[in-house]
């Protein structure tokens, strides 16, 4: 079945301004997908929706609150929605004790509660159909502690097991779901948070291609040789204490943006 046929007529991508969601968005239109792209600064999204060719509804909502998925919700009412990205997240750097509060509920709201609640809002409808399917973008820092992002890290460990899980429920119901659990990606938050790339970083192109091939065939993908080959080392063959200071070492290059 073409990808079109299966997943459309409608995406929802959250986190589509630039980056990852954009990458996403740029696949899908080439798939045949209308797209509902969703981020809180309205100039990148308008910029995005001219140049992908496919009809298009922009959202500029602030995820992490309720008002702002009610008004996705509200923009999808009256259309099939048959795949939805959640790629939307917020990752403040730094020793947990220095950071603000406010920023750390903001950030399990965005990364935890949001596609916890779009997966719920948009599952029914698809397993109704029996076609549809849901990308829950993952990180690598959250397969194991990481100092310097842990509540990022264990946020981005909520939502690769969450879709797990749903991966597994839907099995056979004809609803694909998928967790991309990316290393190191080159997008404009990361060039601003590290002085120089990681060794293994990919492109958000790379990303968006490596999840659409493996969404129907597995629960989970880690995008790039390099990163692909070493995520089972650090998570199952080194002691836990090992991993956990490699990870700390890794994130010392990070910066708050």
């Amino acid at each position: 079945m073409r990808f079109a046929q299966k997943y459309g007529k409608w995406a929802v991508i959250a986190g589509a301004s630039e980056g990852i969601g954009a990458a996403f968005a740029g696949a899908l239109a080439e798939r045949g997908l209308n797209l509902v792209l969703v981020a809180r600064r309205p100039e990148p999204l308008s910029e995005l929706s001219t140049q992908l060719g496919v009809q298009t509804i922009t959202v500029s909502a602030d995820l992490s609150t309720a008002d702002g998925l009610a008004e996705v919700f509200a923009a999808t009412e009256d259309r099939e929605v048959g795949l939805v990205v959640c790629n939307a997240a917020y990752a403040p750097v730094g020793s947990f004790l220095d950071l603000d509060q406010a920023a750390l509920t903001a950030m399990l709201d965005l990364n935890c509660r949001t596609p916890l609640l779009l997966a719920r809002h948009y599952l029914p409808a698809m397993a109704a159909r029996h076609r549809g399917g849901l990308v829950v973008m993952s990180s690598l820092a959250g397969n194991q502690g990481s100092p310097g992002i842990a509540a990022y890290a264990a946020t981005k460990a909520f939502g690769a097991v969450l879709a797990e899980g749903l991966w597994s429920e839907l099995h056979g119901s004809g609803v694909d779901v998928l967790t991309c659990v990316a290393g190191a990606v080159a997008t404009p938050n990361l060039r601003e948070a590290m002085a120089k790339p990681a060794p293994g970083t990919v492109t958000p192109d790379v990303v968006a291609a490596a999840a659409l091939r493996a969404l129907g065939r597995g629960p989970r993908i880690v995008p790039g040789a390099l990163m692909r080959a070493c995520a089972p080392l650090i998570s199952h063959l080194l002691p836990r204490r090992t991993a956990i200071t490699l990870m700390g070492r890794a994130s010392r290059g990070l910066s708050a943006p």
